[in-house]
């Protein structure tokens, strides 16, 4: 299910949606934040993004681990192998910090809509969401660039001047 989409291995596709979505929504939740005024505007954008960008990373890992296997039945072994593994290390905290931060935007987006059937919350509560969805959207981002980039120098290495 994860191996293939239109003759090319789904891995090299969906990893673009994940360098497009995650910091997407690292941005947007960042601005949700800064600035309350535009929250009314942000929100359906921002909790779209929350569902989205850890799916995207979900599928991104699975379709990496099926490319993997693939590489691995091929022979590849040694140094190269080494590579893979330390992307899909990479990748997989990924998907986690991703996960984690798509929730925690869905509890901030409930804890500060103001909708009749959302009890009454203390007033600290916004703010140690926003420091949480702060936290794991800077990780998210370094783990953005971690995966990609390692997964860069396997393929581009020092063949592109």
């Amino acid at each position: 299910m994860f191996e293939k989409a239109l003759g090319l291995p789904l891995h090299v596709l969906v990893v673009h949606a994940v360098v497009v979505f995650v910091p997407l929504l690292v941005l947007l939740a960042f601005a949700y934040i800064v600035l309350p005024r535009f929250r009314a505007r942000l929100d359906w954008a921002v909790a779209l993004l929350a569902v989205v960008a850890p799916i995207t990373a979900w599928v991104s890992t699975r379709s990496g681990e099926a490319l993997q296997a693939r590489q691995i039945e091929r022979g590849f072994s040694g140094e190269i192998l080494d590579k893979i593994n330390e992307h899909a290390a990479y990748g997989e905290v990924l998907f986690r910090v991703t996960l984690g931060l798509g929730l925690a935007v869905i509890l901030l987006l409930v804890a500060t809509s103001n909708h009749p059937r959302v009890p009454k919350l203390p007033s600290w509560v916004p703010a140690v969401l926003s420091v949480v969805v702060l936290g794991l959207g800077v990780a998210a981002l370094v783990y953005v660039w971690l995966t990609g980039h390692s997964g860069s120098e396997m393929v581009w290495g020092n063949t592109y001047e």
